[in-house]
Parts: C-alpha cells; structure tokens; sequence
C-alpha cells in the first residue's frame, strides 16, 4: 500500500508517495477550485493503492473539504491533515506560539533537516510569497522572515500606483543589463527579483554572523526568477514539503 503525500499550497499543488518506505516523486501543477474535484478523484488513482493520505495546507477550507469527500468516495481512511508542533521530525520550533509558524514552513524545515542532517540551514521558499527560515545544526529553529514573493511584490505596485500601472501596461521587453531595465515592466520584474535575492543574501550573512554558517536551501515555484541572480551559493530543493510529510509519515507507521 502506498501513503499518498499532498503539499496544497496557495496556488499550485504538489503530491509524491512512500511506497514501503521508500520515497517516490510525483508531480505538481497549479489548480483552480472548479478543477479540484476532477483534479482529486484522478491523483488518488494515480497513487492506487493507497493505505493512507498525508497532507500538509496552506490552500483553506475548501481544499481540505474536497479532497476529504474525493477520499470518502473512493472508500479510503480519512486524510491526515499536519499541524504544527513543538518538536517533530528531529526539528524544534522556534516560534514563541507554535501555531503561528505556518505548516508549510514547519514541514519543510523538517524535510531539510532529513536531507542535510547535523547542518546548519537557511531555508528559502520562493512562491506568493517569499520565506525565509534558520535552521541550527542541532535542529532548532531561530526564526525567520517573510515578505511578499517577486510576482506579488510587483502586483501590489501595479495595483496601488495608478502611475506605475499606466506605464507598465502593454509593454514588452526592455531588460536591459542585470537591474537596469529601460522599461517599466522590466524594472518591476528586476526590481522584484534583486530585492528578494538582496533578503536572501542579507539573511545568510546575518546567520553567519550567529554562528550557525548555514547552507542556503532554496524552494519553491518562484525560485527561478530569483536564483540567476543570488550570489550566495545555494542547494536547490523543490519537494522540501513532501519530504517532511514522508518523514512524519514514516515515523507513525513505522
């Protein structure tokens, strides 16, 4: 039997499984409330035969709402839903309220530490928006940060400044070299993507200078607009979530 892991996030939904203990990869896309039902009833079949489902999610009600219907209509337990905790995984929250520290976050730390156990780490998911969290060797958490991701962040312009917005508005092109665009809409892209790699590179050094000289481990969606131009060295690992769903996974049927 195979336990079927769902990372929900806030626009794109990523599953792999643990097939006797072994982790198996399986795929992404992005997924519209109108699709999710269809959507479902095809990955839990995929997967067949399912012993079990975990899953971690950002994405609201109505996410967990169908995928536990699609889970009855194909007569299978109950999907296990992962929540924040104290400890879990061989990781320790560092929040001062435990809930606070969103799942996703929480399961990825995890997933990081099974792939780089023992080391320090400064864990980046770039998606709506950007997070940033470290990671000690012993597997503490010492806190992180967020802001708005490169496409967000040049939205929230575009919607707040009439100005910005007229100028951007039909226009193609223009990259010029590294930050320097010669056009509107490149220089909200560029600006976007250098001020997130700017916290990235801010947020190493600062974990450096606590001592913890961490490895810089980079996830999610985004993380292509934003690597090209980060010039701190970095792992890429786009199934960090999955990855700790596994490890939790394992560790209760183990």
């Amino acid at each position: 039997m195979n336990t079927l892991l769902i990372d929900a996030g806030n626009s794109r939904l990523k599953w792999a499984r643990l097939a006797r203990g072994h982790y198996r990869r399986g795929g992404s896309l992005e997924w519209q409330a109108a699709r999710l039902p269809a959507l479902l009833k095809k990955l839990l079949r995929s997967a067949a035969p399912i012993g079990a489902v975990w899953f971690s999610s950002v994405a609201g009600a109505e996410f967990e709402q169908g995928l536990r219907r699609a889970a009855r209509a194909a007569s299978l337990p109950a999907p296990r839903r992962v929540r924040t905790r104290r400890r879990a995984g061989g990781v320790r929250n560092g929040y001062t309220e435990t809930w606070r520290l969103g799942v996703d976050r929480w399961v990825a730390l995890i997933g990081a530490r099974q792939l780089f156990p023992d080391s320090a780490l400064c864990v980046v998911d770039v998606g709506t928006a950007l997070t940033i969290d470290l990671l000690d060797e012993r597997g503490r958490h010492r806190g992180g940060a967020i802001i708005p991701g490169p496409a967000l962040m040049a939205a929230s312009l575009i919607k707040e400044t009439a100005g910005i917005a007229r100028r951007a508005r039909g226009a193609a092109g223009g990259g010029g070299r590294g930050l320097f665009a010669r056009q509107t809409s490149a220089g909200l892209r560029q600006g976007a993507r250098y001020a997130c790699a700017a916290l990235i590179e801010r947020a190493a050094e600062e974990a450096t200078a606590l001592g913890a000289r961490p490895l810089l481990v980079l996830a999610g969606g985004a993380a292509p607009s934003v690597a090209p131009v980060l010039r701190a060295r970095y792992r890429r690992v786009d199934d960090l979530v999955l990855r700790g769903l596994a490890v939790l996974a394992g560790q209760h049927t183990g």
